[in-house]
């Protein structure tokens, strides 16, 4: 599992492992993570399902109650497919710009 902090988000990956592979790692490596922003990487998947992304909504529903983001990056699927409770966009771009929204949007008590 690989790290890269910037700031206070740390954007997570894998390289050749398996998703079960992949969440067991994530859960036992979060309690160094659950003060920062988390994006998760998705992009070594070559194929995911919604079922898949659904494996995450735990932890996203527990970190987003301690005030920080939480995000899965991937273009593998349709987002209409995904539940609101996820926040999933296509690029790493796109998460730091979420992140920084939100971030905005706590500081304002929205």
């Amino acid at each position: 599992m690989i790290f890269d902090k910037e700031g206070t988000t740390t954007i997570v990956f894998q390289e050749k492992t398996t998703l079960s592979g992949f969440l067991e790692h994530l859960n036992k490596a979060y309690p160094k993570l659950k003060h920062d922003n988390i994006v998760v990487n998705l992009f070594s998947f070559e194929t995911l399902k919604v079922d898949n992304l659904l494996e995450f909504l735990d932890m996203s529903n527990t970190h987003k109650s301690f005030g920080k983001s939480f995000i899965l990056v991937t273009d593998k699927l349709s987002y209409d497919d995904v539940p609101d409770e996820l926040s999933v966009v296509p690029t790493l771009q796109e998460a730091k710009d979420l992140i920084e929204m939100e971030e905005i949007e706590r500081d304002l008590g929205i």
